[in-house]
């Protein structure tokens, strides 16, 4: 590229009584200005830059908040705040002394940027303990086949849910969603047929010296019907997040293998209840209407924007069934009018033992993971 006038710089050599000017030392003289001109871009580009970065960490003193600002700021924030400060051009974002931010505009939950990414990861890898003060009361709620990890639902909980929100679980068993709830002050509501599994929970709650959530005994399909029992402890609000991990039709009516079979234990099914109300006693395709039914009636109570977190297992693929029954639910709740599938999480469970099903004919997979789904209402 020519950005030379040939004839200025003709005029300017004539000047200076420079001879012999080539067109290779007018090459090299455009291929420095080019060069200059690159350089001088640079650094327009790197001054704006800075610019921008000093304005995001312009700070400001929070008194130039509002009081319903301060007002609704997390507790965790309210502890530390003499040590917070406020920045970026929006002075919407709150910088604590630690270089946690969390921003104004956070309507979903409590928490600070870092926390936020964290809990974004699509698989959650645990091992939790079961026994001592990390079991969580374990040896209490083990008497329910498969009893959710405290810990795991408290995570959940914090994503989902603002301090002292409000949450329903209609198949609670032994309350590993309440005690989630309780570990991370919010208030919860559970329902189960079972007053055995009602019973562990506040027996683990009282051990825990955690606060004991509202427990209902019954079918939740009537009880999520008698609006005026479900509003009466709502008292005007809704629940910002309904979690339920469903019985799945006669999943646990079935033989054990694998594990039972291996440690020559018994292989007898363990259902939930022999109560014939209880889903888990029915069969995949009954199961199923009865399990949207549970949707479509509870819906009503959960706020605009507020979320389903709905926990499930697939089946091994048998006789030329796939057995992916969590693209089977996913499938049946999208249909839902105001409701709308936006991901999942998948947790592996490594605390689960390993064996070699299949050896040495053929592959079956150690099924250490469930899927976690998550369904927005719609405004």
């Amino acid at each position: 590229m020519d950005i030379i006038d040939k004839k200025k710089l003709s005029i300017l050599l004539k000047k200076i009584k420079i001879k012999n000017f080539s067109n290779k030392n007018n090459e090299e003289i455009n291929l420095e200005i080019i060069k200059k001109i690159k350089d001088l871009s640079k650094k327009e580009k790197n001054k704006k830059r800075k610019e921008q970065l000093d304005l995001l960490e312009k700070k400001y003193d929070l008194n130039i908040l509002r009081k319903d600002q301060l007002d609704k700021l997390p507790n965790w924030i309210k502890k530390q705040l003499k040590d917070c400060k406020v920045i970026g051009n929006s002075k919407k974002v709150i910088l604590t002394k630690n270089s946690q931010k969390y921003h104004l505009d956070n309507k979903l939950n409590d928490l600070a940027g870092n926390q936020w990414s964290y809990f974004l990861r699509s698989v959650i890898n645990t091992r939790y303990s079961t026994s001592g003060e990390d079991g969580y009361a374990h040896h209490i709620r083990k008497i329910h086949p498969s009893p959710k990890p405290p810990q795991l639902m408290r995570d959940i909980i914090k994503f989902f849910t603002k301090e002292n929100d409000q949450i329903l679980d209609y198949f609670m068993g032994v309350g590993g969603t309440l005690l989630g709830a309780s570990l991370s002050k919010r208030n919860a509501l559970g329902i189960d047929l079972s007053s055995k599994y009602i019973k562990a929970y506040k027996k683990a709650s009282r051990e825990l010296k955690l606060k004991e959530q509202k427990t209902i005994k019954g079918d939740c399909l009537k009880i999520l019907r008698e609006k005026k029992l479900i509003e009466e402890y709502l008292k005007r609000k809704k629940f910002s997040l309904i979690a339920i991990d469903p019985p799945y039709g006669d999943m646990m009516n079935r033989e054990k293998t694998g594990e039972a079979i291996k440690k020559n234990q018994s292989t007898q099914s363990t259902p939930f209840t022999k109560d014939k109300k209880d889903l888990g006693n029915i069969d995949w395709f009954s199961f199923k209407n009865k399990f949207i039914e549970t949707i479509e009636l509870s819906i009503p109570y959960l706020k605009d924007r507020g979320h389903y977190v709905v926990f499930i297992k697939d089946l091994q693929p048998k006789d030329g069934n796939i057995n992916l029954l969590h693209s089977e639910i996913i499938e049946e709740m999208n249909k839902i009018k105001n409701l709308n599938y936006i991901g999942m999480k998948i947790w592996a469970d490594e605390s689960i033992n390993l064996y070699p099903y299949g050896y040495p004919h053929s592959f079956v997979s150690n099924q250490l993971h469930q899927y976690i789904m998550i369904f927005r209402k719609k405004l």
